[in-house]
């Protein structure tokens, strides 16, 4: 919650989804469990919160990108130069985003 840079934030993130990936890991042994009602609503509003993460980052490198090529196109450049604007980085999870791009797949056996 308390990293400000785009570097930390991805870190943060990466770290967060290897927590819920031990949880569904560990949640594999019990069965009573993943029968359970309340672990299954869990289990879905999981599922939605990581769909929502995914469509704000997409939005986040949409906005990212738009920013990045108004400020190295004419005229637009000028003014960005004269009043500092520079060049930001993408919210780029690197191998993770293939694993973080795809909806969660939620199974009872």
């Amino acid at each position: 919650m308390g990293a400000t840079t785009i570097d930390e934030k991805i870190k943060t993130e990466t770290q967060l989804s290897s927590a819920l990936q031990g949880l569904k890991v560990s949640v594999e042994a019990y069965p009573d469990l993943k029968a359970n009602q309340n672990f299954l609503q869990l289990q879905e509003e999981l599922s939605d919160i990581e769909n929502k993460l995914a469509a704000v980052r997409r939005y986040f490198n949409a906005a990212t990108t738009e920013y990045n090529t108004g400020i190295e196109t004419f005229p637009s450049n000028l003014i960005a130069n004269n009043f500092g604007f520079h060049r930001e980085t993408m919210f780029d999870l690197g191998q993770e985003r293939v694993n973080m791009e795809e909806p969660p797949k939620i199974s009872i056996n």
